[in-house]
């Protein structure tokens, strides 16, 4: 939520190309396709491999086309000098905010483990200061109270780097400690006077360095365009900016004018997904997808919808046969009080359910009867 404030005191700009350093598991990355524009794109980065997947789900349940996910180290973004806007560092710490909430947090602290976080969290911001463009943003965050990690931190940074702290208007009833040392700002989060967990945030603006990335004009792409036979499915969209792509049998909705970028993006890091996944074609057939019924860009007009009632879209999310009360054969997006839910295929005496298996509800729906 205090993202959204430092979010808000940078300057709102179109076209703009931010980066989610820390992405995983997505929350931090989904509220920020929230607060962007259409014509900006995110980068969404993680780089443990096993915490990709659930990055990965969570942005595609998001619904947007404007957004790459991304698993690299650090390092490897160092050589696109000037390519965003705003960076997001939501650095690996010791933990200590976690401490009311989890007990592990508390059997794994050490002072070693302290220092080593900090010594880590500097080679991060040392290795991600030159992707950010001269006169660009960056927010610092951590969840924990170590001024080695936070106010120690964000002093390195100012002693080896020009750079402008810049402050968040905050209320005096929302609790936060603002600290302030030589011109630098913080904001420290205390578990006693917050109702929420310990935190640290700054806001700084970088004041040297490039101030682009200069993105090729012509740069071969590495990703396949849509077939001609399959042209119908611009109609789907409700954006007449978006090109599609083939990768493995889906084909992917991205904006035209961030295929460069994409490009450039796909030769320095691991690229594991981006844009919207529409659908799947099997010979001429297509397939709508499930992230297709969750897009923000879907056009309304191309399936029909089906509300359901409380039982049936439990048992929708569950993977379970449920009945359709329509006369449409074919594919039918269901909804629950207006909220898309997903597909499924009326076969007339039956619906065929096209929730994703592995996002299904696993627990049980205690005293819900059959909805027939």
């Amino acid at each position: 939520m205090f993202l959204e404030q430092a979010f808000r005191q940078i300057e709102q700009t179109e076209n703009r190309t931010v980066l989610d350093l820390c992405g995983a598991p997505g929350g931090k990355s989904t509220h920020l396709l929230s607060l962007l524009n259409e014509t900006d794109l995110l980068v969404s980065n993680e780089v443990i491999r096993s915490r990709v997947s659930v990055l990965d789900e969570n942005i595609r349940k998001w619904g947007h086309q404007n957004v790459v996910i991304t698993c690299s180290d650090p390092a490897d973004f160092s050589e696109l000098g000037g390519m965003f806007d705003v960076i997001v560092v939501d650095a690996p710490c010791s933990g200590e905010g976690l401490f009311r909430r989890d007990a592990s947090a508390i059997e794994q602290w050490s002072v070693e483990n302290t220092n080593l976080c900090a010594t880590r969290q500097r080679r991060i911001l040392a290795d991600i200061w030159p992707s950010l463009k001269n006169d660009g943003y960056l927010i610092y965050s951590t969840c924990t109270f170590n001024p080695e990690e936070n106010e120690e931190n964000l002093k390195w940074l100012a002693e080896n780097n020009e750079m402008e702290s810049i402050r968040i208007p905050i209320q005096e009833n929302w609790g936060i400690e603002e600290l302030e040392t030589n011109g630098l700002f913080g904001y420290r989060f205390l578990p006693h006077k917050v109702k929420g967990e310990g935190f640290f945030l700054t806001l700084i603006r970088k004041k040297e360095g490039s101030h682009s990335y200069p993105i090729p004009k012509k740069l071969k792409s590495r990703f396949e365009k849509m077939p001609k036979q399959f042209a119908q499915i611009r109609n789907w969209l409700t954006t007449a900016n978006s090109e599609f792509f083939v990768k493995n049998e889906f084909l992917i909705a991205f904006p035209e004018d961030k295929i460069q970028v994409l490009n450039v993006l796909s030769e320095q890091l691991r690229v594991v997904s981006f844009g919207l996944t529409v659908a799947q074609f099997k010979k001429n057939d297509l397939l709508p997808e499930h992230t297709f019924a969750l897009s923000i860009d879907r056009n309304p007009a191309i399936f029909e919808t089906v509300e359901l009632g409380l039982k049936e879209a439990l048992l929708f999310q569950k993977k379970e046969e449920i009945r359709i009360q329509s006369s449409t054969k074919g594919w039918l997006l269901v909804q629950f009080r207006g909220v898309p839910l997903g597909f499924v295929k009326n076969l007339g005496n039956r619906a065929n359910n096209y929730f994703p298996k592995e996002w299904r509800i696993r627990m049980a729906l205690p005293d819900l009867q059959k909805p027939w």
